[in-house]
């Protein structure tokens, strides 16, 4: 029964492999029929498949070549010693290009913060030269032995009232006041003090007699300065160890009425008109001393007063007439031209020099000026002229158009014009 049924079973087994077997054999015709139809040869097929992924991996794989070249590029060239060196020494010099760029950079970063500096320190310097600011910075300075003479308050006073510093101590000179500078912040010498050239000396009438009596003497005895009066002595010492001190003598009595005439005074001082003279000559020219006669201490105090003020615009006056052309003012005021750095302007000065003749218009100086554009010319024509009369009448023949008319400058103005510009002599009267 065992052996029926395995036989049975191999003999199903085997009659369903070969009809599975005829199966895949009619379908294995049908699909190379239907390929042989319509696409090539399978084995053709898988070939090419192949060499499409051998080809695709290739790709993959491979770097990428520039411009489409087919051919692999080189292998990077190794560099030399020298290569490298040379490399190295640029690097180094353009690191050294950008250092000196900073440095330059800070430099002109440092040099503009000290020319703002500098301006601004200039800028606080003219400020304090103007003569409101220089008021501050000035000390009237007191001897004491004035303070012992009736009325010297009212100078007290007065400075006490005006806010102006006062400063009562011991002069070289005495009976004077003086006066001294805060020098600015921005001058060398920062915090130190100047003395004025100003010196002003408060003498009672006896004083002045004194010393009048002492200069007379002293002029009999052919300019000795030894013996002389109290007064006189250290006056005369003070101007010898500094020639550039102005010194004012202000005589004062509020018993007498002094005028500005010392020989109205003559009678009291018992010497002559001659002697008076002769003394006054001789503090004015030789020692450069000015006298003034005052009734009392209230002009003295005017005095003092107008002598602080006139003081305190010195420096801003020194500072204008710095200028090359300080004659020509910026302005219209008293007719100045001014004057650039080019030199434009300077043939207008020199019209208005000619225009100072009397008689002489615009018009005749800018006609001189057209011929003759500088002094400089005109001092050369001159001097190629022969004779006197010829150089008188350099002028004369020169047209003026002036109002749509025509006329010449004639003899006069072209003499004056001349003896203008070659007279030797400073007293000669043009006209």
């Amino acid at each position: 029964m065992s052996v029926l049924r395995r036989a049975k079973t191999w003999e199903i087994s085997e009659s369903e492999e070969e009809a599975d077997t005829e199966t895949n054999n009619d379908d294995l015709n049908n699909d190379e029929s239907s390929r042989g139809a319509t696409t090539e040869d399978p084995t053709s097929n898988r070939g090419r498949k192949k060499g499409k992924r051998e080809s695709g991996q290739t790709s993959a794989l491979a770097p990428p070549r520039p411009h489409g070249s087919g051919t692999p590029s080189p292998a990077r060239k190794r560099r030399s010693r020298e290569e490298i060196e040379a490399d190295r020494e640029r690097a180094r010099e353009r690191k050294e290009e950008g250092e000196r760029r900073r440095v330059a950079r800070a430099q002109e970063k440092e040099e503009r913060r000290r020319e703002q500096q500098r301006r601004r320190e200039a800028a606080e310097n003219l400020k304090s030269l103007r003569p409101e600011n220089c008021l501050r910075c000035l000390t009237v300075c007191v001897d004491p032995a004035l303070l012992q003479q009736d009325g010297s308050d009212i100078l007290l006073d007065t400075l006490a009232a005006l806010e102006w510093r006062c400063s009562i101590e011991s002069q070289q000179l005495p009976h004077s006041i003086t006066w001294t500078r805060d020098l600015p912040q921005g001058v060398e010498g920062m915090g130190s003090v100047e003395e004025e050239e100003q010196v002003v000396v408060v003498l009672g009438l006896t004083d002045f007699m004194d010393m009048v009596i002492s200069v007379k003497t002293m002029l009999d005895s052919e300019g000795e300065e030894t013996g002389v009066g109290s007064f006189l002595s250290p006056l005369l010492e003070c101007l010898n160890r500094d020639a550039k001190k102005v010194v004012t003598l202000l005589v004062t009595d509020p018993q007498l009425d002094y005028r500005t005439n010392a020989c109205g005074v003559q009678s009291q001082l018992g010497l002559e008109n001659l002697d008076i003279e002769e003394v006054l000559v001789y503090l004015q020219l030789c020692k450069s001393i000015s006298l003034v006669f005052l009734d009392g201490w209230q002009e003295v105090t005017n005095h003092v007063c107008a002598v602080t003020k006139a003081l305190s615009k010195r420096p801003f006056k020194l500072l204008t007439e710095r200028a090359e052309l300080p004659f020509c003012v910026d302005g219209s005021w008293a007719s100045g031209v001014r004057v650039e750095r080019d030199g434009s302007g300077l043939i207008q000065v020199w019209s208005k020099q000619i225009q100072q003749l009397n008689r002489v218009s615009p018009a005749v100086a800018s006609t001189v000026t057209e011929a003759y554009p500088s002094p400089q010319l005109l001092l050369q024509a001159y001097q190629g002229l022969g004779s006197e009369e010829e150089r008188k009448g350099l002028l004369a023949g020169l047209i003026v158009k002036s109002g749509g008319k025509e006329r010449r400058i004639g003899p006069e103005i072209s003499a004056r014009v001349y003896r203008c510009f070659t007279a030797q002599n400073p007293q000669l009267v043009l006209d």
